[in-house]
């Protein structure tokens, strides 16, 4: 029987010596994927009210390893009030406001107000692309004085169009929380 083991092995020798002198291509370096959005840390929640006649009024929460400090002015009872909320990262200097960046993804977040024994009401006054509110921008409308609490919650990535979510209800709103802070709410 006859073995071309020679010729084979010549043969299979040469191909490979061919394919290992092939001219080198220019490669592409490699383009890295894009950044994943991490989150944003968050240091300070501040709310700020303004009534019809120019009087400002401000809720801080300073968070941090050691938990959530609340500063907060009383409210004038029976007032429309303008309301701003900006949020910060003051790890950093100057601090990073990430108000910017929830603003830029409106149509993933939304904030919603937790209203517990004061007589209190809210309506949004700013939307996302979509028409969807974002919260940054509110009125509250304050009612008999009082005390009791507001929860301020910042959802990302909300099911928006879910019932009753453009309207402020959290319960079908989905989603993951990014802020939650409680506020004592004084109204006078």
């Amino acid at each position: 029987m006859y073995k071309p083991t020679t010729q084979l092995t010549l043969a299979l020798g040469l191909t490979l010596a061919l394919a290992a002198c092939k001219k080198d291509e220019k490669v592409d370096p490699i383009t890295p994927p894009a950044p994943v959005n991490e989150e944003e840390l968050i240091t300070d929640v501040k709310i700020f009210f303004t009534d019809p006649s120019g009087n400002a009024y401000e809720w801080h929460a300073e968070i941090d390893d050691a938990g959530v400090q609340i500063h907060g002015d009383t409210l004038p009872a029976n007032t429309l009030l303008q309301t701003e909320i900006l949020v910060l990262d003051e790890s950093t200097t100057p601090a990073d406001t990430v108000s910017n960046e929830i603003l830029a993804e409106g149509d993933e977040h939304q904030f919603f107000f937790q209203v517990n024994g004061v007589d209190l009401t809210f309506t949004y006054s700013d939307s996302d692309v979509n028409g969807r509110p974002i919260g940054l921008l509110s009125q509250w409308q304050t009612g008999n004085a009082g005390a009791g609490e507001v929860e301020v919650i910042l959802r990302h990535e909300p099911i928006k169009d879910a019932t009753g979510v453009s309207d402020g209800d959290i319960t079908n709103a989905g989603g993951s929380t990014d802020i939650e802070v409680v506020f004592p709410a004084v109204l006078q």
